[in-house]
C-alpha cells in the first residue's frame, strides 16, 4: 500500500476512540439533547477559553456560519489571498452571504496591520463596508505556516481599533500551538470567533467547532439551522472528537517531528527542493533547470509516477503537498521520502 500523505483528514478512528464511539450517549441535539455533543462543546469552549461552542459537521461550515452571523450582505471580508475561507470553501462567503472577499498578498500567509490598513475600503456611500478580518494559522496553503503570537495579536488590535471583528480559522490551531508551546488561549483571547477542527490532526472522523461569546454562539446554532447543519443523535460522531481533544492533542509534535524527516529526505533528490516544514505539512517545490531551463516533470507528472509508493496532492504546476498525520510513521516518511528520490533520480 503507498504511503497516503494526501491530507491530514484521512486517518481512520483508532480501536479506542471507536470503542468511545460506540458506547456514546446520545439524545436528539437539534432539541439541545445529546448529552455528548454538550459534554464536546462544553470541553473545546473550556480549552480555548472562551463563553460557548457549537459542533458543526466541518470547518468549512464553522468557517462560513462565523462569517455569516458577523455580517450583513455587501460587506468586505478581508483575509490573505491564499486563505481557505477563499479558495476552498466553494465561494460560498459569495454565494450564500452575499459577502466580498478583499485579498492580502504575502509569501506565508501572515500578514502586517499596515498591510490590513492598506484593503481598507474608503468610509462613503460607494463603498463596500469594512466588516471582518480572517486569520488562518496554521496557514494550509503556505505549507503549515505558524503565526508569530506577537503579530497575531498586533493584527487583533489593530482590527478593533478599526473596528473590524475577527475571525480565526483555527482548523490547525492545535499543530500551532504544539509548534510554538503555546496554549489555545493565547490565541482566542484577541479574536471575536474561532473554529477549531477535530478530523484533520487529531484524527477524528467528523467535525469542527466554531466557538466565542454565547451571543455568538446563540445566533450561530440558528445560522447552522439556516445552512441545514442540524444534527441529530449526533453524540456518535461527537465521542470520536471528544475522545480526539481529549487523547491526541499531546502527540501531534510526532507528525511534526515525521514532516521534517520527510522534508530532509525529499530535499536530497534532484530537482526537488523542501520549504522547511513549520508544523505538519510539507511543500516540495520543483526546481527549474539549468540556465533557467523548465523543470523537468510537472508536479501532476511526478504525481502519478509516485503513486504506487505515495500518495501525494498537488497545490500548483510545479508544487506538491504533503501531510504527516496520525496514521503516518516515520518509517512510511522514510518510505515516501526514498521514493521521491529515486522518482527524481529516474528521471535524471
Amino acid at each position: 500500500m503507498p504511503v497516503d500523505l494526501r491530507s491530514d483528514t484521512l486517518t481512520k478512528p483508532t480501536p479506542a476512540m471507536r470503542a468511545a464511539m460506540a458506547a456514546a450517549e446520545v439524545g436528539d441535539d437539534t432539541f439541545g439533547e445529546d448529552p455528548t455533543v454538550l459534554a464536546l462543546e462544553e470541553r473545546v469552549a473550556e480549552v480555548l477559553g472562551v463563553e460557548a461552542a457549537l459542533y458543526v459537521t466541518s470547518g468549512h461550515m464553522g468557517n462560513q456560519v462565523a462569517l455569516r452571523v458577523h455580517s450583513q450582505p455587501g460587506d468586505c471580508v478581508i483575509a490573505h489571498s491564499g486563505c481557505h475561507i477563499f479558495n476552498y470553501e466553494s465561494g460560498a462567503l459569495c454565494a450564500i452571504s452575499g459577502l466580498l472577499p478583499r485579498a492580502i498578498e504575502s509569501a506565508d500567509g501572515t500578514f502586517t496591520p499596515a498591510q490590513l490598513r492598506e484593503k481598507l475600503w474608503p468610509d462613503n456611500i460607494h463603498h463596500p463596508r469594512n466588516r471582518l478580518v480572517a486569520l488562518e494559522n496554521t496557514h494550509n496553503r503556505c505549507g503549515g505556516t505558524v503565526w508569530p503570537l506577537e503579530l497575531h495579536e498586533q493584527v487583533c488590535e489593530s482590527a478593533h481599533e478599526l473596528g473590524l471583528l475577527v475571525h480565526l480559522d483555527g482548523a490547525r490551531l492545535w499543530n500551532a500551538c504544539v509548534a510554538t508551546g503555546t496554549s489555545p488561549r493565547e490565541w482566542t483571547s484577541a479574536v471575536d470567533s474561532v473554529s477549531v477542527c477535530f478530523s484533520k490532526g487529531l484524527g477524528a472522523p467528523v467535525g469542527s467547532a466554531v466557538c466565542g461569546c454565547a451571543e455568538f454562539v446563540k445566533e450561530a446554532r440558528f445560522i447552522r439551522k439556516m445552512f441545514g447543519g442540524q444534527m441529530r443523535q449526533a453524540g456518535i460522531i461527537a465521542a470520536g472528537a471528544l475522545y480526539a481533544l481529549e487523547h491526541h492533542r499531546e502527540r501531534l509534535h510526532e507528525d511534526h517531528d515525521n514532516a521534517r524527516l520527510l522534508a530532509g529526505l525529499v530535499d536530497q533528490a534532484p530537482g526537488l527542493k523542501c520549504v522547511p516544514p513549520q508544523s505538519n505539512i510539507v511543500m516540495i517545490d520543483i526546481l527549474s533547470g539549468p540556465d533557467g531551463q523548465p523543470p523537468r516533470v510537472s508536479a501532476q507528472r511526478l504525481v502519478e509516477l509516485l503513486a504506487d509508493d505515495v500518495l501525494a496532492f498537488t497545490t500548483g504546476e510545479y508544487r506538491i503537498r504533503a501531510v504527516t498525520h496520525l496514521d503516518v510513521t516515520a518509517a512510511d516518511c522514510q518510505r515516501a521520502g526514498e521514493a521521491f528520490i529515486a522518482a527524481m533520480r529516474g528521471l535524471a
